[in-house]
């Protein structure tokens, strides 16, 4: 294992390296110390989404739990290994988490903010413990060719500055695309921002519609003596107290309204409009399960028949979703921690141990076994493993 180390907050960024891309420079120049938020920051974003939402906590949960439970195989060009230093790292990666608890945290900072940073921490000699930092406290620091030359982690008041200049980093930065950003990712989260707040609206607005004994509003109309139709100060002031205390909510439901001589009730019926907000809040669920690549099957979202059943959608879940995200994760976890080795790992996920995938793999696994006009060495080449050894 190479040996990663930590930097201290004084430290002063290198001198770039001699290769570097030609618009780097104009990158720097326009990036370098701001941060680049998108239009919704990570904090509200996550508080009103995954905190306040129960279709956003759910595909988040959905994705970062299955893509987690994933095996991982780790090889090279000769063989599969059983046992390396890296598949031990993984399968305790700290003192507190498992493989699955830091991939679904990992998974989860992506899925919420477009970024995803894991710190390695080493005795002086081999990487011993990897963690999840929180994507809202990191700013990526440019340096004069556009290329990141730190990150500084912030909390509270205290700052800590990783040094990423040279060819062993402590931190590995993943990111999902961003077509109009530099240096972060873009969030699932943001591209369901609109729907979500749809959502959330039409969540109140059942929820204040319990509260008022699950109908509309009315109209109280006053038609005093001699023709007045207005109320004085006190008599609208003990009105209104009388139908906040007596009347709203759902402990008053059913409880008949006693009116004095000159006022009357007129209730007020539904609208077609209104009769429409579920309907809407259904179609904004939808939008944020296509938003993250869960099927609305999967969520318990009424109205979907874009699979035949079930097991169409979590296959469709598994390929479309699941696997993209926990191959590029992977791939990218393998080149960080074979970085200063010098090994040409390759860590992805095992295809053959995906119960959702078995049907396609048995396929997959027939066909390739029944092609006489291939090698063996060409059907392990199809199939994803590796060469066999001289003689075996």
């Amino acid at each position: 294992m190479f040996h990663l180390f930590r930097q201290t907050e004084t430290e002063t960024a290198v001198a770039p390296e001699a290769k570097a891309s030609a618009t780097g420079p104009a990158v720097a120049r326009a990036s370098a110390g701001r941060i680049a938020w998108s239009p919704r920051d990570t904090v509200s974003l996550t508080r009103q989404g995954f905190a306040g939402n129960p279709v956003v906590f759910r595909a988040v949960k959905l994705i970062a739990e299955a893509a987690a439970a994933l095996p991982l195989v780790l090889q090279d060009a000769e063989r599969r290994f059983e046992a390396h230093p890296v598949l031990a790292l993984l399968a305790r990666p700290n003192e507190g988490q498992g493989r699955a608890e830091l991939m679904e945290a990992l998974y989860g900072q992506l899925l919420l903010s477009g970024d995803g940073y894991l710190e390695a921490v080493s005795d002086g000699a081999e990487v011993r413990e990897l963690h999840v930092l929180r994507s809202d406290r990191m700013r990526l620091v440019p340096g004069a060719d556009g290329w990141p030359v730190a990150y500084e982690y912030s909390v509270g008041g205290a700052t800590h500055r990783f040094d990423v200049s040279g060819a062993q980093k402590p931190v590995c930065h993943i990111r999902n695309f961003h077509p109009q950003d530099d240096h972060y990712g873009f969030s699932p989260m943001q591209a369901a921002a609109a729907a979500m707040d749809v959502h959330n609206a039409a969540s109140r607005w059942s929820k204040g519609l319990l509260d008022n004994a699950a109908r509309p509003s009315g109209a109280i109309i006053y038609g005093g003596p001699d023709g007045q139709s207005q109320l004085t100060p006190e008599q609208y002031d003990r009105l209104q107290a009388e139908i906040e205390g007596y009347h709203q909510g759902a402990r008053n439901a059913g409880r008949p309204m006693l009116l004095e001589g000159g006022l009357d009730w007129r209730p007020m019926g539904f609208s077609p409009a209104d009769m429409e907000f579920q309907k809407t809040k259904e179609a904004a669920a939808r939008e944020i399960a296509v938003a993250f690549g869960v099927p609305p099957m999967l969520l318990g979202i009424p109205g979907e028949a874009t699979f035949a059943n079930y097991q169409e959608a979590h296959r469709a879940f598994y390929r479309l979703t699941v696997l993209p995200l926990a191959t590029r994760v992977a791939a990218r976890l393998a080149a960080w921690l074979s970085a200063g080795t010098g090994e040409a790992l390759v860590l992805k996920p095992d295809l053959d141990q995906v119960p959702a995938l078995a049907a396609e793999r048995d396929a997959q696994w027939a066909r390739v076994a029944g092609a006489e006009f291939l090698s063996q060495a060409e059907k392990r080449a199809l199939l994803g493993l590796p060469a066999l050894a001289d003689g075996e």
